[in-house]
């Protein structure tokens, strides 16, 4: 493919009559179209944050109430009760004839009507802030967790994980830290709190990920899988033109604030502020830590192949390319054979080792010239794109197919996805998709609502032709992608070949299991009178203890985005009733009816402590404010520190789905995506992702480590299989038969 040339809006030359400038009229077009496009952005901005600013009022709500107020003054009732007379006498005379009797009076009515709209909206939004607030809803009893509720909540979380002694310890621990540092701790968060929008969340950005210098491939970045059930077209090109196009329209709507919120439990709007990261978004490393880069706009993705970095726009002036445009230009790059510049194939490799090492080499070698031009074409593309050379995908006579699947989109070859962007879009050579994101702008249900609305609008709006093409005919006179140069010196080649060593030593190490569970689902699960989460929970206990003969401190990830800018907390899944329900089943001496009732209290136990999570009265995130709080101080808390140092052994998620309803999953109940996972958090522990994925079926993703002789991810699995099973015989549940 020919290199495209760098497009300039004018050149000009020092002659002896002076400067001659030579103007580029096409490029010139391109910069006047560019900027038309930015201010349509602008204004549609501005619209929505005055209407944003004036509600639940409308300037039609207005206008009705100054009409009301106008009509029965003239019908000689003063609902103003004396108080437009009382305005107008505030409005000077003047020496005009316009400012007669009649105009002051038209003028106090609008302004005693602004007045009451005003008053109105104000009385409305407190009334709503009121009840947005209560979430006594999702509880029967509940009522305001104190410090010191947390402080004991958590020896009870700790409680089946200790013997007598190692408990006594930890609970004169939390007495000296209760009645001698908290109290001082806990007056800096208060005043945070009145500070911040959220007291955690940013402090749980910095720290928890931006400040990590290890590796994020694995051990921060997470993947989601495409449709698995359902066919699609093979042409690679085609299905990536269609899917880019979706979520251009996905940012377009974005941008627009079209895009309604979810809602939890269908009640209760949540946060969409991590929302506003999703395109444009580059993780920049630093020495001590990184940064995230958000753009207002990017007309580019950034695309690899072979080795090769490219450069793609998404727009022609001010034109969202059509999904066949698009299909024409990733089209042009798969057959381009251009050779592989010295250094460019394992570039992304710096964004999989170690951040420290990657931020000097930033700094030393692309800061400048060819380098920087091409760094800052990645970075500042919407997303990043890759066209893989293998196929992927979920084959239910495979078994492996949906490990392998999994595998690839976590690392890859630890060069071709670039690590640092918002996310990357993995197109593989059968066509199937996935995605590989960064944690620290979102978390994983933002990006599931992404996805959600990307594979509906390809499988039931754009569609393909008979041949598998995209929808339409390509127009040849668009410029063919541009290649990206580079001039990396050995001294860089070096740095990338050990970032390299260092993310495939992580790589090979990961051992995933992907499955598909069949015997039921969702809707079988509610027949025990349980929530479908707290059965696999459950589930998850009995599948460890059998596999590794004890307990450990469980990890479940829970929203808190009912508050502004929340991201999530911690649910101590590990409980005293769960323990017991778990040894009771290890013990042939109970009977049928027992297990069930211990069941139950575990499944109600573990409900109430995702209702807390959900609405503010966890545990870890408030500790985690205080340990921060007290490092700022230089105070050294015994209690903290070994809170702090307790490593998650068993991680768990459960991925969203459905928060768009943009087809009726009982009449396609095969466009299923199966979820996504991610890296084991501990070196000796479990990562687990299950997606309750309809009413018959469940995904789960499983990681751990080879390098672990206490692990092993498939044995896991199957512990897992059988403990569902197990725990559905309690209560005999007939399994779904086949469809014939």
């Amino acid at each position: 493919m020919a290199e495209a040339h760098q497009a300039v809006a004018f050149q000009f030359t020092v002659t002896p009559d002076g400067v001659d400038f030579q103007l580029s009229r096409e490029a010139l077009k391109h910069v006047y179209l560019s900027g038309i496009n930015s201010w349509k952005k602008r204004f549609i901005r501005i619209k929505n944050g005055i209407l944003r600013g004036v509600y639940p009022g409308s300037p039609t709500s207005w206008l009705v109430v100054v009409m009301a107020t106008m009509g029965s003054s003239y019908c000689n009732v003063d609902i103003s009760m004396g108080m437009i007379c009382h305005i107008r006498k505030y409005i000077p005379e003047g020496c005009s004839n316009y400012l007669t009797l009649q105009t002051r009076t038209l003028i106090s009515v609008g302004i005693f009507s602004t007045g009451v709209w005003v008053t109105g909206i104000f009385l409305f939004r407190q009334t709503l802030k009121l009840l947005l607030s209560y979430h006594g809803w999702m509880f029967e009893m509940h009522g305001q967790t104190s410090r010191i509720t947390k402080i004991w909540a958590y020896l009870e979380s700790v409680r089946p994980l200790l013997d007598d002694e190692e408990y006594y310890r930890m609970e004169m621990l939390a007495k000296d830290f209760q009645e001698r540092t908290a109290p001082r701790l806990q007056k800096y968060l208060v005043l945070k709190s009145w500070w911040a929008t959220n007291y955690v969340s940013d402090w749980w950005e910095e720290y928890i990920y931006l400040r990590s210098r290890g590796p994020i491939m694995v051990n921060s970045n997470y993947y989601v899988m495409d449709f698995v059930l359902t066919p699609h077209t093979e042409v690679q090109a085609a299905r990536l033109g269609n899917v880019v196009h979706a979520m251009i329209m996905y940012r377009r709507k974005l941008d627009r604030e079209e895009i309604k919120p979810v809602m939890a439990l269908g009640i209760v709007p949540m946060c969409s502020y991590q929302m506003e990261r999703m395109f444009n978004t580059t993780r920049i490393p630093g020495k001590e830590s990184d940064v995230l880069q958000h753009l207002v706009d990017s007309r580019h993705v950034a695309v690899y192949h072979k080795g090769r970095f490219y450069k793609v726009w998404l727009y022609q002036g001010t034109q969202l390319l059509k999904p066949r445009d698009l299909e024409m230009q990733f089209q042009r790059i798969l057959d381009d054979t251009c050779p592989i510049q010295p250094g460019e194939e394992k570039l992304a490799a710096l964004t999989a080792g170690g951040r420290v090492q990657w931020a000097e080499a930033r700094q030393t070698y692309f800061n400048t010239g060819k380098n920087k031009a091409s760094l800052e074409a990645i970075e500042k593309a919407a997303f990043f794109v890759t066209l893989d050379e293998e196929s992927h995908g979920y084959d239910p006579e495979d078994e492996a197919s949906l490990s392998l699947y999994g595998k690839a989109l976590l690392h890859g070859n630890c060069y071709n996805r670039w690590f640092d962007k918002s996310f990357t879009l993995v197109a593989f050579k059968n066509g199937k998709l996935g995605l590989n994101t960064e944690h620290a702008w979102a978390d994983a249900p933002v990006v599931g609502h992404l996805w959600e609305f990307v594979l509906a609008t390809d499988a039931f709006h754009l569609d393909y032709n008979e041949s598998g093409h995209c929808q339409g005919k390509p127009n040849h006179s668009l410029a063919p992608p541009q290649r990206l140069q580079w001039e990396i010196p050995e001294e860089c080649q070096k740095i990338i070949e050990s970032s390299y060593e260092v993310a495939k030593a992580l790589a090979d190490d990961v051992e995933l299991y992907c499955f598909q569970f069949l015997p039921f689902g969702k809707g079988l699960i509610k027949k025990c009178r349980s929530s479908p989460d707290a059965f696999v929970q459950i589930a998850l206990q009995l599948a460890h203890f059998r596999d590794k003969g004890n307990f450990c401190l469980t990890y479940e990830a829970s929203m808190t985005r009912m508050f502004r800018d929340g991201r999530t907390e911690t649910v101590r899944s590990c409980t005293a009733e769960t323990t017991a329900f778990v040894r009771a089943m290890t013990d042939s001496g109970y009977m049928k009816p027992d297990l069930q009732d211990l069941f139950r209290k575990a499944a109600e136990k573990h409900q109430h402590l995702y209702r807390l999570a959900m609405t503010g009265a966890g545990i870890d995130r408030h500790l985690f404010c205080l340990y921060v709080v007290s490092k700022y101080l230089g105070l050294h808390s015994p209690f903290l520190a070994q809170v702090l140092s307790e490593p998650w052994r068993l991680s768990t998620s459960q991925t969203a789905q459905f928060q768009i309803r943009m087809f009726d999953p009982e009449k396609y109940p095969n466009h299923l995506a199966a979820g996504g996972g991610f890296g084991p958090v501990a070196d000796d522990g479990y990562g687990v992702s299950y997606m309750i994925a309809g009413e018959n079926t469940i995904f789960f993703h499983i990681s751990s480590k080879f390098s672990s002789s206490e692990t092993n991810a498939q044995r896991f699995g199957n512990h897992i299989h059988q403990a569902l099973e197990d725990i559905a015989a309690l209560f005999e549940l007939p399994s779904p038969k086949p469809e014939s």
